[in-house]
């Protein structure tokens, strides 16, 4: 009784503090929900400039000589007093007869400090060479330059730091950088702005996306899968916007890997001082000889698999401040008995909600997604980590994998519910393949239930709803009470936790005016309404 009664003091006392500082009645909260569903016009317009940027593109050229760094990015370990830099080194190769660099012919040492002159600390890492290879007549391997990853430690928090990363034993340093280290952990602690976006590629429309989004000076940037798009081209650089369309005789899957090159060079000048947390796509996949996968993204990215005790880097998890982050893998084994379950209720089972109040999971395909393009696609995921997730009190999902923006009012097993964390897509981030226009609630929409099955998701699990009001359907005939928002639009979000309980999220269209939003909502957390359902460890609150 006095621990709920404790409860009910703090969040009171939280939300008069945010009603204080935020005074603004024209942005609704999650507390007037659950909201009307509302669907925004499909403009036509928008349409246009899903086309790559072409190998000639300065942007996405070789601008560096020898074993100069390029494509140098940051990425966050568990807490504020690690980061990653990678980098590569050396130029990637293509064609029948290629030859490997030997990544142990080049250092991977940065050089960093709190001052830009003199950078008085040093870190040492490691580095690798990647392969994409296809035996089969006719199509070309690759060979990625040499790829370096060296983590810092001993951080100070919210700090500025410059850094140099090469090998200054044979004069290739890269210029001066700088990032700014996360804040504490703690209930008042946090980024000012977290970016979150999805289903980049590189096109014209992601070039938008990525100049909106730097103008809103992110703090970190979450990337909720598909990246590159190197597997919409075959080897010898030949794209489509539909890869099985255009090639369906090819003897396997084929990607051209310098996109992945190329959308590093661009994403530079961003990532090299913003932090970047990736987590896999389908389009990450990637087959290759031997029935490898996901070569170039477990070798092109730093994660804090390790640090944060998993064992792969399709799972893992974060702290930014007072927001403690999930990163889960769709397309590896989810289910209870695996070992990305397993992880999963050991990492839950030690967050301590009183030193980070934000628990904020991400994966790729979305589980509250109200087009027809993967409709109920990651229905066995759904079913096997639901209930682990909203028993630990998760506040926010983020997805992408659907090429449109979608948010859903607080839902639990398809149900609104005011425990259940907000599910919000953003697939939206402008590649080639176009935007999600139709909606499966609409009149002849409804996919047939067998053609929603994708075998790299483990399994089929879709089927009519039990209860509520689409009972003994697949689809709803209007739009379900859980979306709260939907609308076919290229842009990115940005999240501002502003205390324990308080949070604005902002969706911005490319189409906007960097004045206007597209999409906007306090998400309010409620621990003293669903103490019930949250687990808390047994320190939480212990002094009060």
């Amino acid at each position: 009784m006095f621990l709920t009664m404790t409860f009910r003091w703090f969040f009171v006392f939280s939300v008069s503090i945010a009603v204080a500082a935020i005074d603004d009645d024209l942005i609704p909260s999650t507390l007037d929900g659950p909201f009307e569903p509302v669907t925004v016009p499909y403009d036509v317009s928008l349409r246009g400039n899903a086309v790559d940027l072409p190998d000639t593109d300065p942007r996405v050229r070789r601008c560096v000589e020898g074993f100069e760094p390029e494509q140098i990015s940051v990425s966050l370990s568990v807490n504020y007093d690690s980061v990653w830099i990678s980098w590569i080194t050396g130029e990637f190769q293509i064609g029948n007869n290629i030859k490997p660099l030997n990544p142990n012919t080049v250092a991977s040492v940065v050089r960093y400090g709190r001052s830009r002159v003199p950078l008085t600390d040093e870190a040492s890492g490691y580095s690798l060479v990647y392969n994409q290879l296809y035996p089969f007549e006719g199509l070309q391997n690759y060979t990625s330059g040499i790829i370096h990853h060296v983590r810092l430690t001993g951080l100070k928090p919210s700090t500025l730091y410059y850094y140099r990363c090469g090998d200054p034993s044979i004069s290739a340093m890269s210029g001066i950088y700088h990032f700014r280290a996360m804040p504490v952990s703690g209930p008042r602690s946090y980024p000012n702005r977290i970016a979150v976006v999805g289903d980049l590629g590189l096109t014209y429309n992601t070039t938008d996306t990525i100049h909106n989004l730097k103008s809103n000076k992110p703090d970190l940037v979450l990337l909720v899968g598909d990246v590159s798009y190197a597997n919409l081209y075959r080897t010898n650089g030949t794209g489509s916007d539909c890869y099985d369309c255009s090639f369906p005789e090819t003897p396997i899957h084929e990607t051209y890997q310098p996109r992945w090159d190329y959308w590093g060079r661009f994403m530079q000048s961003l990532i090299s001082r913003t932090p970047i947390m990736v987590i896999e796509g389908n389009h990450e996949i990637e087959e290759q000889a031997g029935k490898q996968s996901f070569v170039a993204y477990r070798s092109r990215f730093a994660f804090p698999s390790e640090e944060s005790k998993s064992s792969s880097p399709f799972y893992y998890s974060f702290n930014a401040g007072g927001i403690h982050f999930i990163m889960l893998g769709a397309y590896v084994d989810y289910s209870k008995s695996a070992k990305q379950y397993k992880w999963l209720e050991r990492d839950l089972a030690n967050v301590d909600r009183s030193m980070t109040p934000w628990l904020v999971a991400a994966w790729h395909p979305p589980w509250y997604n109200t087009y027809t393009a993967h409709y109920k696609e990651a229905e066995c995921m759904r079913l096997e980590m639901e209930e682990l997730l909203y028993s630990y009190g998760v506040d926010i999902v983020f997805n992408g994998h659907v090429h449109a923006y979608e948010r859903s009012n607080r839902v639990y097993n398809y149900t609104l519910d005011p425990c259940g964390p907000v599910h919000i897509t953003v697939g939206d981030g402008g590649n080639r393949e176009k935007m999600a226009i139709e909606h499966a609630d609409e009149a002849a929409n409804c996919p047939e239930p067998s053609s929603t099955h994708d075998e790299d998701m483990g399994g089929f699990c879709a089927t009519n709803f039990t209860s509520g009001p689409a009972a003994g359907k697949f689809c709803w005939d209007q739009q379900p009470d859980y979306s709260a928002f939907r609308e076919s639009s290229f842009g990115h979000g940005i999240l501002e936790v502003k205390n324990e309980t308080w949070a604005l999220w902002t969706w911005y269209r490319n189409q906007d005016s960097s004045g206007k939003v597209g999409d906007q909502v306090y998400i309010v957390r409620q621990p003293e309404l669903c103490l019930g359902s949250i687990k808390l460890p047994k320190s939480s609150f212990a002094d009060s």
